[in-house]
């Protein structure tokens, strides 16, 4: 186990963690960093999703194993995921002319070679071969990772697979050197430690030993919530995402659980949009956290994610720990994914959700909680509302909508009617699992708000027990019948239909193919749409788990 030659780090803009901002090197040192970088990730990070394609055997040994059970986010690129998704990954982006073009990758190519090809193509790294320098000692895994060592912000660090770990050292000096990152040419790359089958890279060389130290005895991919998370997000994949409950000792810096979402790729390094900007903001926002917010950081527990090929689709699955169980409760029946199952055969697209009696009032409080200094406001506001338009909330809302709601699209669109004959040409229509007669009676009153030429639209008719509301008359008639298209193998495909609570299902077969119809004045675009057969988001809560599958078919 050795360490590259260390000192103050002028490093690559994705190791610079909590250190403090570094002068910048010259654009052409800085190229020749970033490509010692790419290739030391040696193909993980490949883009167009070429990396996806790889795979073949076992999971074998992942790089949680080189992390500490003290890592809050990570995300790794698995390109040895378990039997069967190198030739899926393959026969399903081979159908898109666009990748075989740019890409036209094939089963037995090496793609860290293809990449370092690619790096190396601009002259940089003169010298370098990949066979002799590379090829000895680079593993198919790697990670990116966030590791609380016990200080205020915390360390971002990067793990990489190697097969040989002698080889290892002697091939990084020489990426170094080659690439101009080292001593002659006044750069640095960061540092190293070769553990083992595992390559620890982070700002400095001592702080990859401090990583590699915590990791001793007690690593990530030993941790309960780890291994819980990741078990909840489904079958192993290419690509997977962990955060866990310790990143919210950090949510100060980031503004809540809010700045979950600006954590880039679930709080990877690199996330930092300028160049010389540190990743975590220098001063936490000054607001006092809401309780109720406050209360939502508490209870956070932990998510995860897992992308992977299955059967010719790319499915995305996630979960993550309930930390909304007040408003969750609310959304947690399978009628609104019956009323989708329910609808025409034909149906291009369609969205469901079911609502619980109480849930627009509890909003209304949620966000006064959270708004204390506007709740106030937002009272008087909405007594305006409800004076100058005789609706009254959450009532109103809560009727119009009632315990399950779909909004879908027919079959038969066409632009040009739609263009020369306005919205009673577009076959979109609305059922509602709620009373006829009360939903007219709220939508009177908009009506009264909007005039006349938008009362025609709203109107409310019975059909198969549901309320219908269509801007097109014959599509009004089909949602009135309703239909069986939960019956049908695109939809099964991609709708987990056993669990659903919620869902956003599309058909791109479906009308005559009507993507790629609509996208013919535009050929390569309307190619690379044709192989899409469907798309399915489905979403539900399980105790205190939050699900949701993603899921894109292609024919």
């Amino acid at each position: 186990m050795s360490m590259t030659p260390g000192g103050p780090a002028d490093g690559p803009e994705y190791l610079d963690g909590s250190g403090p901002t570094q002068t910048a090197p010259d654009n052409d040192n800085k190229k020749r960093m970033i490509a010692v970088g790419a290739i030391v990730a040696g193909g993980a990070v490949i883009a167009g999703g070429a990396w996806a394609a790889t795979s073949f055997f076992a999971t074998g040994a992942q790089p949680a194993e080189a992390l500490p059970a003290s890592t809050v986010a990570y995300l790794s690129v698995d390109l040895d995921p378990s039997g069967g998704q190198k030739i899926e990954a393959i026969k399903t982006l081979r159908k898109f002319p666009g990748f075989t073009d740019k890409v036209d990758l094939q089963t037995d190519d090496d793609l860290r070679e293809r990449f370092f090809e690619e790096v190396t193509s601009s002259g940089e790294c003169e010298g370098l071969d990949y066979d002799a320098d590379v090829k000895p000692w680079l593993g198919s895994r790697a990670a990116m990772a966030v590791v609380d060592l016990g200080e205020d912000e915390p360390t971002p660090v990067g793990v990489v697979q190697t097969t040989d770990s002698g080889k290892a050292e002697d091939g990084l000096s020489a990426l170094v050197d080659a690439c101009g990152g080292g001593e002659a040419a006044g750069g640095d790359v960061g540092g190293w430690v070769v553990d083992g089958d595992w390559i620890v890279v982070a700002e400095t060389p001592e702080i990859a030993q401090q990583v590699v130290d915590a990791a001793d005895g007690s690593t990530l991919a030993g941790n309960a919530s780890f291994e819980e998370w990741t078990g909840e997000a489904g079958d192993d994949g290419f690509m997977s995402m962990y955060v866990g409950k310790g990143v919210t000792k950090y949510l100060d810096e980031l503004g809540g659980m809010g700045g979950m979402g600006g954590m880039g790729m679930m709080g990877m390094p690199g996330a930092a949009t300028g160049e010389d900007e540190n990743w975590f903001a220098e001063e936490p926002p000054s607001e006092e956290v809401p309780e109720e917010l406050q209360q939502m950081i508490d209870d956070f527990d932990g998510m995860a994610a897992t992308v992977r090929f299955d059967d010719g689709a790319v499915e995305v699955e996630y979960a993550m720990s309930n930390y909304q169980p007040d408003m969750t409760k609310f959304i947690d029946s399978q009628n609104g994914a019956d009323m989708v199952a329910g609808l025409p055969d034909d149906t291009v697209a369609a969205f469901g959700m079911s609502l619980e009696e109480g849930w627009a009032g509890a909003m209304l409080d949620y966000v006064k909680r959270n708004l204390p200094d506007e709740s106030a406001t937002i009272d008087e506001q909405l007594a305006q509302f409800e004076s100058e338009t005789g609706l009254a909330f959450p009532e109103d809302v809560e009727t119009l909508l009632g315990e399950g709601v779909t909004v879908s699209l027919g079959s038969g669109l066409d632009p040009d009617a739609v263009a020369n004959g306005g919205p009673g040409e577009v076959p979109v229509g609305i059922r509602i699992d709620g009373d006829a007669d009360e939903i007219q009676a709220v939508l009177d009153k908009i009506a009264a708000q909007a005039g006349p030429e938008m009362a025609e639209y709203m109107q409310v008719t019975e059909g198969d027990g549901y309320a219908v509301l269509a801007l097109q008359d014959g599509y009004r008639g089909e949602l009135e019948g309703g239909g069986s298209l939960g019956d049908s193998a695109a939809y099964s495909e991609v709708v987990e239909s056993d669990e659903a609570q919620s869902l956003l299902f599309v058909n791109f077969n479906a009308d005559d193919d009507w993507l790629v119809r609509l996208t013919g004045d535009s050929p390569e675009v309307s190619k690379n749409l044709e192989p899409l057969s469907a798309f399915g988001l489905s979403g539900w809560v399980d105790d205190d788990v939050v699900h949701g599958l993603l899921k894109v078919t292609t024919d």
